[in-house]
């Protein structure tokens, strides 16, 4: 690229942080996510490192914030108000921490002061005497707007200050915002808990400020006379002697591997707060320390903020593909340009159903927001209809499945509606994309648990023509498999091993690995209890005496059906026989003696050095039993890495016992 086109290139980047910046701190309506924005910003701090010739005083290097708006007085901060540098991984924090090393010259051992970061407004506000003089937002860092009315209103600030030990003149710091709860009530008024903070705090009339439940948190100091406080975790307990409020998960940490650790766990935890925090900031704790390493340009080098992974990030639909379940569902699939969103690359996200790409106006071509919430399947969340270009294109449904049999959607006797979902008539091994996903699923680690046989393998195995039925798997060619590239004789030896393996397998995992929609692992628990054995399951079903599940507490009519549909095509009832005479089917055996009987248990997370295949095996082994929804029947919530945050809500609305990994190990020693 020439000078020339990098400097415009430059150019453009500048006048687009010009202008998100006006929208965030002057308009209080950003239009795009922190993260985006701190990727623009990184961009800018990248091209300046690399071509020294660019130069720019609207640079995030040289600027910080907005210029305060004319509709307020301005007011200079005796301390600028500087942002910080972000972190956002491991290295992020051993190169801070090298950094101070550098600078003093010696490597010492830190102590970090840890803040959670509130999504909010920073403020300052003035004390002289005890009595709040002047309040300021924090505008571009060298100067603010004054909004003393505005910040009066709010309840956790003092407006006078009694105690013998505050200071006669300081500069009180902290963070506006407004909580979950309160933001609801508000929510058709603005965008996010951050905008009705912004917004209400730069309103002409304090009587309009006053309505909203804004709260304050104070954090630091910017100027302060005569401080003879030594840390900063000393001075946060001041400011609770002093009547200001603190954030009650302040603490103080050692190393940046026990930093990091603390942000994994508070990144899991973030969501059950009732504050939208976006990171945390860890401060040298020594304040002696802070004044000798001082400050850069725009941040301070004796503080980071460690950003949390976003969950939720912008991308280009490149194509939409559609994907046959083993059921027959055919679910649309939006090709990407690859993303990061929450620590993981992203390139695919579900759309659905026809329906949702309908109602959301999905198009090939649209830049669209995608979300990743802890173990959900990423998705496309809305369309940002202003950056569609002209040229893209509806996406056209097809009608038929891709074996070329037309779809259906089935007619809901309980809605009185047909279903959003177009399927695909479940014709058993005749469909080869629902053939392929079936073999899957009998496979799988809930049913017959096959290790080395994974899903691309399955794909590959599938389209060398060495499977078509589950029971080809038991008579395959590894002779053939010996040949192929990345299998070797340790490998192909090791497969052939666990397929011998498998073959001894529980009646209940048996009727699971079949792939019976409607009927999952605990309804085929229900089914093995009732049958006993893998002859009279088959009786049953031979002679069509399905009514009889009826009998079953648990079975309805839906796995009634569901029975009849799946048994009607003749080839699933010859592939279920040929298994029964390969397989070793043992009759399901219960405990009726384990320390969980009676308990019932649910997951919700990722759980630390155990699949979830294991720990459910642990609590049937001990007599317990495995729900998949929040109900009054539910005893145990267990919850692991990133759990789903509405689970949580839901079981402790309904006073289910919530424990963590570690607990509920305890409960079986």
């Amino acid at each position: 690229m020439k000078e020339s086109e990098i400097k415009k290139y430059y150019k453009q980047k500048i006048n687009e942080i010009k202008n998100h910046n006006k929208y965030y701190f002057e308009e209080s309506s950003p239009k795009i996510s922190d993260k985006d924005y701190d990727d623009l910003k990184k961009e800018i701090f990248n091209l300046e490192k690399k071509y020294s010739y660019l130069k720019s005083t609207s640079s995030p290097s040289n600027s910080l914030g907005y210029t305060p708006s004319k509709n307020f007085v301005k007011s200079d901060h005796r301390v600028k108000m500087l942002s910080l540098s972000n972190a956002f991984n491991l290295k992020d924090l051993e190169s801070f921490e090298k950094k101070i090393f550098n600078y003093l010259n010696k490597k010492i051992e830190l102590e970090y002061s840890v803040e959670p970061k509130i999504d909010g407004i920073s403020a300052s506000l003035t004390y002289k005497n005890g009595l709040l003089v002047m309040g300021t937002s924090r505008g571009d860092g060298t100067s603010g707007e004054v909004i003393t009315e505005n910040l009066k209103t709010i309840n956790d600030i003092p407006l006078k200050i009694t105690n013998k030990d505050f200071p006669k003149d300081i500069d009180i710091r902290g963070e506006v915002f407004i909580e979950k709860d309160d933001f609801n009530n508000i929510k058709n008024n603005f965008a996010n808990p951050r905008n009705a903070a912004s917004g209400s705090l730069r309103q002409k009339n304090p009587l309009e400020t006053k309505k909203i439940p804004l709260k304050f948190v104070a954090y630091t100091y910017g100027y302060f006379e005569s401080n003879k406080i030594k840390k900063q975790s000393d001075f946060l307990s001041s400011l609770k002697k002093w009547g200001f409020k603190i954030n009650e998960h302040n603490k103080v940490i050692k190393t940046v591997k026990d930093l990091e650790s603390f942000h994994k766990k508070f990144e899991n935890d973030r969501f059950d707060l009732k504050y939208d925090v976006d990171g945390l900031v860890y401060k040298i704790n020594n304040l002696d320390l802070q004044n000798r390493l001082g400050f850069t340009a725009n941040s301070p080098r004796w503080a980071i903020a460690h950003k949390f992974s976003a969950n939720s990030a912008y991308s280009i639909i490149k194509d939409i593909n559609i994907q046959v379940g083993r059921t027959g569902a055919l679910t649309p699939v939006a090709r990407i340009k690859p993303v990061n969103i929450g620590g993981v690359v992203v390139s695919n996200a579900t759309l659905h159903n026809e329906d949702e790409i309908i109602r959301k106006d999905i198009r090939l071509g649209d830049t669209v927001k995608v979300e990743r919430a802890g173990d959900v399947i990423p998705h496309v969340v809305l369309v940002d209809l202003k950056k569609r270009k002209k040229e893209s294109k509806k996406f056209v449904f097809p009608k038929k499945c891709p074996c070329g049999f037309d779809t259906i959607k089935e007619f809901n006797k309980v809605t009185k509606k047909y279903d959003a979902v177009k399927r695909c008539p479940d014709r058993g091994f005749e469909c080869e994309k629902i053939a392929v996903e079936k073999i899957k699923h009998f496979i799988s680690k809930e049913a017959l648990n096959i290790d080395g046989l994974g899903k691309k393998v399955v794909e590959n195995f599938w389209n060398l023509k060495l499977i078509r039925y589950p029971q080809d798997i038991f008579n395959l060619d590894y002779a053939k498999i010996s040949k192929l590239e990345g299998w070797g004789d340790l490998s192909v030896s090791n497969l052939k091993y666990s397929i011998d393996q498998s073959k001894k397998v529980s009646l209940d995992r048996f009727i699971y690995s079949i792939g019976i929609r409607h009927i999952g692992i605990e309804n085929a628990k229900l089914l093995a209890e009732y049958t006993k054995s893998i002859t009279n399951f088959l009786n049953l079903i031979k002679n069509k005496k399905f009514n009889e599940f009826l009998n079953i507490d648990g079975i309805g009519e839906t796995q009634i059906n569901s029975l009849k549909k799946f048994f009607e095509n003749k080839s699933n009832y010859k592939i279920i026989e040929k298994l029964s005479s390969i397989l070793n089917i043992s009759d399901l055996k219960l405990n009726k003696d384990g320390k969980l009987l009676n308990n019932t248990f649910m997951f919700t997370g990722k759980l630390s050095n155990m699949s979830r295949a294991e720990a459910k095996s642990l609590i049937e082994e001990n007599s317990g039993s495995v729900v998949s929804a929040v109900n009054k029947k539910l005893k145990y919530l267990i919850i692991g890495e990133k759990p789903t945050n509405r689970k949580v809500q839901q079981a402790r609305e309904l006073g289910i016992k919530i424990l963590s990994q570690k607990e509920w190990l305890n409960l079986l020693n």
